[in-house]
């Protein structure tokens, strides 16, 4: 974005014809610098535009280290595992992994003062909003480290953009109504850990909520019930920067990272028995295919949130990969 910034000065001088003193006066007016962002949306629509070219590239042949140059955060993670999981995929799943994609109906949110930029768009071939985080990373280059798709039953609530045009971030540790965007993940982790006994108390019914109670429920009546115990504990993301804007009606639109471990284990009755092992699934066996007593999954997610001034925080989409079975 191009800024201009004037600071006129006109001097004024009259002299008087009758003998009074001359006076002289001077009127100062300025114009206050208009705020700008890290881009402008011109610049912003390129950058999305060069990743959409990258990404189809990279994807054709899982070439991570290409897909590196235009990904990062939590999002590159999880697409290293993809990349991993990939043979193990039925071959329709490859086809249409492989397959380029566009990012239309493009929204750009470009916060005041900040390394990073947001975009809310549909990928092609998708009806559900996606909110999409591009951050300046070390080397100096745009990345894309988020990518997360509301659920078919929520919509990205209106981003204030009332600053010039531009958005306002809203820093992690400002509390918006019940929480603070640097809270939301304990609580949303809660629920796989105790099934919202806890922080999980504190966040509002959602599709992606719901989906973890169901989960949690199911770990007495899972397959494997009878012979082992599966619970999950809360770990740390590998990439941990949150990003967050604010919203029209004073709340707040959150991008967060979140991650857990997934352990199951055989109980004390099998495993002595020795002959009784978990077998680990197609994904599972990438990482470690020797059948064990114990299986510990690490998962890395990244999620999408919208704080309200009253009312509980609503977890609008989620989004796990497996980044190591041992």
């Amino acid at each position: 974005m191009t800024v201009i910034s004037v600071n006129a000065v006109i001097a004024l001088s009259a002299c008087s014809g009758t003998g009074n003193p001359a006076a002289d006066t001077t009127t100062a007016t300025s114009t206050a610098p208009v705020p700008r962002g890290v881009v402008s949306r011109s610049e912003a629509a390129a950058v999305v535009d060069h990743y959409e070219e990258v990404n189809a590239q990279a994807n054709k042949t899982q070439n991570a280290e290409l897909l590196g140059t235009v990904e990062g955060g939590q999002l590159y993670e999880q697409s290293k595992a993809d990349y991993r999981f990939f043979p193990t995929w039925p071959k329709r799943d490859q086809a249409y992994y492989k397959k380029a994609f566009t990012y239309r109906d493009r929204s750009y949110y470009i916060p005041e003062g900040q390394s990073w930029f947001a975009v809310k768009a549909t990928a092609s071939g998708s009806k559900d909003q996606a909110l999409l985080v591009f951050d300046k990373t070390t080397d100096r280059r745009f990345k894309m480290v988020a990518a997360i798709y509301s659920d078919s039953t929520s919509q990205i609530p209106a981003i204030d953009t009332g600053n010039h045009g531009l958005a306002t971030a809203v820093a992690p540790s400002t509390r918006v109504g019940a929480l603070a965007p640097d809270q939301i993940a304990g609580a949303y982790e809660d629920l796989y850990a105790t099934g919202g006994k806890n922080a999980g108390t504190q966040l509002a019914s959602t599709t992606a909520t719901r989906t973890v109670l169901k989960t949690y429920r199911e770990r007495t009546t899972y397959k494997n019930a009878k012979y082992a115990t599966l619970h999950w504990e809360t770990a740390q993301p590998t990439r941990p920067r949150i990003y967050a804007l604010r919203l029209r009606d004073g709340g707040a639109l959150v991008v967060f990272p979140t991650a857990h471990n997934r352990m199951e284990q055989l109980k004390d009755g099998y495993i002595y028995k020795g002959y009784i092992k978990l077998v680990p699934g197609s994904q599972q066996a990438v990482y470690n295919k020797t059948p064990r007593v114990a299986i510990l999954d690490e998962l890395q997610g990244q999620a999408l949130a919208a704080l309200t001034p009253s009312g509980k925080p609503a977890v609008l989409g989620v989004e796990y990969r497996m980044v190591d079975s041992r």
